[in-house]
């Protein structure tokens, strides 16, 4: 079931893939991905030929993404982002999608990024996308609810409904209803809640310098009418 939704609450983001392409041309091989899913962003790179390893910690996740990437050169490894060791150094590490936001504050996001240092070559870049979200909340703030995400598999039909974002304790709480309806008109629905550590670019920078990270600049991933931008921070080893 995890991957359903995360195909479909997540699957269909295009917006930031040529960023990340542009990223992986310009730096080479190997790339590292974190909070990989079912291989959005890994599965993209892996079929331009380049040599990627793609990290999360849900299983069913990477089950999927390693059942897609056959054939390619992808390497998938259960692991949390806050505490792994593998044996490869890297030419990039991407953290698309906020991930970097979900690793429970300061001490999560400090514990990934002396991970990430030690897993990338000298002169070699981490870029991590961030959203403050701000502006998606003030727009959604007194309207009419997006339309949901939808898809059908196996005569089964499921929906995601954003529902609100909250302002919560240096946080944004991003809620969803889910709802499947069955062939046989079976229907069931839960609510859906995910927090994002508010982080600015400022803050990752410096947290990255005390890590043994760089500042190397920072990109942008314009917003969609479905989906918030985001700020990529580029940080050098």
């Amino acid at each position: 079931m995890n991957v359903i939704w995360h195909d479909l609450e997540c699957g269909a983001y295009a917006e930031d893939l040529r960023l990340w392409r542009m990223l992986a041309a310009e730096h080479g091989d190997p790339v590292l991905d974190v909070g990989a899913g079912t291989g959005r962003v890994a599965l993209d790179l892996a079929r331009r030929g380049h040599r990627v390893t793609a990290l999360d910690h849900d299983p069913a996740l990477l089950g999927e993404l390693a059942r897609r990437a056959a054939g390619l050169e992808l390497q998938t490894v259960l692991a949390d982002a806050r505490e792994f060791e593998l044996r490869t150094q890297f030419a990039l590490c991407l953290v698309p999608m906020q991930t970097i936001q979900l690793l429970g504050g300061v001490d999560g996001r400090s514990a990934f990024l002396r991970c990430a240092r030690r897993h990338l070559r000298d002169g070699a870049v981490v870029a991590i996308a961030i959203a403050e979200m701000l502006e998606l909340y003030d727009a959604l703030d007194g309207t009419p609810a997006p339309f949901p995400d939808i898809c059908e598999r196996d005569g089964v039909l499921y929906s995601s409904q954003p529902t609100a974002i909250r302002v919560d304790r240096g946080a944004f709480v991003l809620e969803r209803r889910r709802e499947i309806v069955t062939a046989d008109g079976g229907r069931s629905e839960a609510d859906d809640v995910i927090r994002l550590d508010r982080v600015s670019p400022a803050e990752l920078e410096r947290e990255g310098a005390s890590a043994g990270l760089t500042p190397d600049g920072r990109l942008v991933v314009p917003p969609t009418g479905d989906y918030a931008g985001s700020t990529v921070v580029t940080l050098r080893a």
